[in-house]
């Protein structure tokens, strides 16, 4: 075989590894990351697999390239209004936390091991960022809700505290290597790297956005790769201006995936599975490049250091910035624990190897060390001291899930698929009792493998498949009538266009309409009993906050209404 054949044939048998190992982290209660790490150690030269593997430029490209998508897919499933949230208690963290991480870790560091103080805080900046998304995966295994702001703030800092640690390790590599001196040189350094990242990040953003509702491509696989070769761009042109290539990344997942676009729901796939197959891929090498037998010879100084970050150092980072936004000790308890250290420390605990620093290898094995201790330790017990500060909370209801399945062309239409959970508010309920949109049909369902015909008189049940055709602008509409009975969106619709044959009561449970009344009406029915001459197109009727308006009626039927309502609960001005 070609070596090229062997390398293929390795990487897969590799991959596939790691994928079923991950049935494990929920049974262990360990992070994934830990499980490929693992695997990576065990086919290593001193592993089962004696694969010797010794290059630490490549492994830091590959790194490199797999952490930047793994942000760009983590911007992509940011909500907008959680950063608005919590961006200033998260954004302390990303800065002034991993700052005050570095700073303690550091000077423990240079005392614990055989190096200068420069090189011990170029050490506590390597180890400074946290990897909490992963501990959100052990989290949802355990079935563990957390209050919506403490989960945000966590979310939000471990996507956002990367750029300063790199920033960081990248200084400070510039100190010992190059004799940098500390001062103005620095400052403007870490101005050029956050400043470029973020406009390159938010231009990138905003043009692709512009571009992919406004070209028509013929494939629709190509909607997905053309978004990735933008986030790929945006971290491009950032690195090579001087920027910070992740931060720009994620600044444009986060713009992105905070806009309609065509493919959304695909394109949300595709990068999910290709987020998943980088960690994979990188942890997985990063495995390969330790030797394991090295960390005997470290264990015990990175034991001590371990502990240093997890109870002195990550705490006396946290308990000040929490306090000054708010969260109560029990809240800044579980933040100060969830600083558990994934990926990125070990990506930049390469940069000395590359540097040529004299200690490197040192800091190297001392960081791996770190990390699949932190890893280990805090992830296992994370659930656990959940539990015991009392932070759990009951699950949160929500919206339906929904899978796009395409888009039709020019038509302003698409074909969705919504699940109905046990307590979703069509379930046990006939197809004709539902007040769909006007224009939105339930094309087909399917149930146990079965279709089942989608006829006025057929019952939903928990757990069918409803493939509907609609318009695009109808997805937060289904998305409420589909969901958990007492569900509440963000703000309620303000505009409905409904069939007359809609009885008001369901558009009330299906929408969450402000208008109570004795009878039971259809619309038809309210505006012949309502209002004072027989309805035609364009008669409206006002009742409280809401205002029915017919938009089309035929031969004294009425066919169309459309329903405004404010949503301030204030009354709307009659026309």
């Amino acid at each position: 075989m070609f070596f090229i054949e062997q390398l293929i044939l390795l990487a897969a048998i590799l991959i596939l590894l790691g994928i079923f190992s991950s049935k494990l982290s929920a049974r262990l209660g360990l992070p994934m990351l830990v499980l490929f790490l693992i695997i990576g150690m065990l086919a290593g030269e001193d592993g089962l697999g004696r694969i010797s593997f010794d290059n630490p430029e490549l492994a830091h490209a590959m790194g490199t390239l797999a952490l930047a998508l793994i942000l760009f897919d983590g911007g992509l499933q940011t909500p907008i209004g959680a950063i608005k949230k919590v961006w200033k208690p998260a954004s302390s963290l990303a800065t002034f936390g991993v700052l005050f991480t570095a700073l303690i870790t550091g000077a423990a560091a240079s005392y614990i091991l055989p190096i200068t103080l420069l090189e011990g805080l170029l050490l506590g900046a390597i180890v400074g960022s946290t990897d909490a998304a992963a501990v959100f995966s052990l989290l949802r295994n355990a079935g563990i809700h957390l209050n919506t702001r403490l989960k945000s703030t966590l979310e939000i800092e471990s996507a956002s505290n990367d750029p300063m640690a790199i920033f960081l390790t990248v200084a400070l590599l510039q100190v010992l290597v190059n004799d940098m001196p500390f001062g103005i040189e620095l400052a403007f350094l870490f101005l050029q790297q956050m400043g470029l990242g973020a406009l390159v990040g938010i231009s990138v953003g905003y043009v692709l956005i512009r571009l992919i509702n406004r070209i028509n491509l013929q494939a629709s696989g190509l909607y997905p790769v053309l978004v990735t070769a933008s986030g790929l761009l945006s971290f491009g042109l950032a690195a090579n201006l001087g920027g910070s290539g992740f931060l720009a990344i994620f600044i444009t997942g986060v713009i992105i995936g905070n806009r309609k676009f065509a493919f959304q729901k695909t394109t949300f796939l595709f990068h999910d599975g290709l987020a998943w197959l980088s960690q994979i891929t990188m942890f997985v090498v990063l495995g390969l490049l330790i030797t394991p037998s090295a960390l005997l010879s470290v264990w015990w100084q990175g034991l001590v250091i371990a502990l240093v970050l997890m109870f002195i150092a990550r705490p006396l980072a946290v308990i000040p910035l929490l306090k000054i936004f708010g969260f109560n000790a029990r809240e800044i308890t579980l933040v100060s624990w969830v600083g558990l250290r994934g990926s990125v420390p070990i990506i930049l605990a390469i940069f000395p190897l590359m540097f040529g620093l004299a200690s490197a290898e040192l800091i190297f094995n001392v960081v791996f060390f770190v990390v699949l201790l932190s890893a280990t330790l805090q992830g296992w017990s994370l659930p656990l001291v959940a539990r015991r500060l009392k932070l759990i909370e009951p699950p949160p209801l929500s919206a339906p899930a929904t899978l796009e399945i395409t888009t039709l062309g020019d038509v302003d239409a698409e074909i969705v698929e919504y699940t109905l959970a046990e307590t979703s508010k069509a379930a046990n309920r006939r197809l004709s009792q539902l007040a769909l949109p006007e224009g939105a049909v339930v094309a087909m369902i399917t149930r146990d493998g079965q279709v089942v015909p989608p006829r006025g008189s057929t019952i939903l049940r928990a757990g069918d498949h409803l493939f509907v055709v609609s318009k695009h602008d109808y997805k937060p509409l289904l998305e409420l009538a589909f969901a958990e009975e007492g569900y509440v969106a963000g703000e309620k619709p303000t505009l409905l266009r409904m069939k007359g044959t809609s009885r008001l009561s369901e558009i009330v449970r299906s929408y969450n309409l402000g208008v109570e009344l004795e009878n039971d009406y259809t619309l038809e029915e309210l505006f012949k009993e309502r209002h004072p001459a027989p309805a035609e197109q364009g008669s409206e009727l006002q009742i409280g906050g809401v205002l029915f308006k017919v938009e089309d009626a035929m031969n004294g039927r009425i066919l169309t209404v459309t329903i405004t309502q404010n949503n301030k609960e204030t009354p709307l001005p009659n026309s």
